[in-house]
């Protein structure tokens, strides 16, 4: 399954639309999973090793024979989300108040210089007629991160996901993370992060509302 950007209203690929609530109890759409690329890791292998010779880096070293292998599996891992089930369950309480899982761990690439970005995302939603499992807010947030990204498509590809399966009343996220193909190499700005916001539904119309987020995520601009 490959995501690209999509639109709010649009269906994320490889995701089963919503057609109304699913019985009680019982799961939402799923279950989420990677995607079906297969992964050689021999060839990768021999790739990560032919890219250190050609940049001149010895692995005679004993240390050094087996890092081929282990860039191969290192990356592997990086891009592999493990897949989930999209739990929700009735709102049976009406709670109409925002719930927030703040400092999820976030672990990308670069897709541009495929060098990690590393941070966490603070992820909230108004609910309507679904709660969601909480656990799975970080599993969304891991299923998009888990491939070739750059923050900002992250940020709205998580906060579309939750909008479209949930019907949410208002979603919102904020992701801050520090890039090291920023902060290693180029300019070298150590210590540099960079926020990002994804604000669907009513927060993006209510400014009262965004305000409210955003203080309740830490953050206290109304623009971040």
């Amino acid at each position: 399954m490959t995501v690209t950007e999509q639109q709010p209203s649009e269906p994320l690929r490889g995701l089963a639309p919503v057609h109304g609530p699913p019985p009680r109890g019982e799961h939402g759409p799923g279950p989420v999973g990677p995607d079906a690329a297969e992964v050689d890791l021999d060839a990768a292998e021999s790739a990560a090793r032919d890219f250190l010779r050609h940049l001149g880096v010895s692995l005679a070293p004993e240390g050094m024979e087996q890092t081929p292998g282990r860039m191969a599996r290192a990356y592997a891992e990086l891009l592999a989300p493990r897949p989930f089930q999209l739990t929700t369950f009735p709102n049976e309480h009406g709670y109409a108040d925002f719930v927030i899982a703040r400092a999820i761990p976030v672990h990308s690439v670069c897709e541009h210089h495929f060098l990690p970005f590393t941070g966490i995302a603070h992820v909230g939603y108004l609910p309507g007629s679904r709660i969601v499992g909480l656990s799975k807010l970080a599993r969304v947030v891991e299923h998009f991160a888990r491939r070739p990204q750059v923050q900002e498509r992250l940020t709205q590809q998580i906060a579309a996901l939750l909008t479209e399966q949930l019907g949410a009343d208002a979603v919102g996220v904020v992701i801050e993370a520090e890039h090291l193909c920023m902060t290693l190499r180029g300019v070298q700005a150590a210590g540099s992060t960079t926020s990002t916001s994804a604000m669907l539904g009513s927060l993006s119309k209510d400014a009262d509302l965004r305000r409210e987020f955003l203080s309740l995520v830490s953050l206290s601009g109304p623009g971040r």
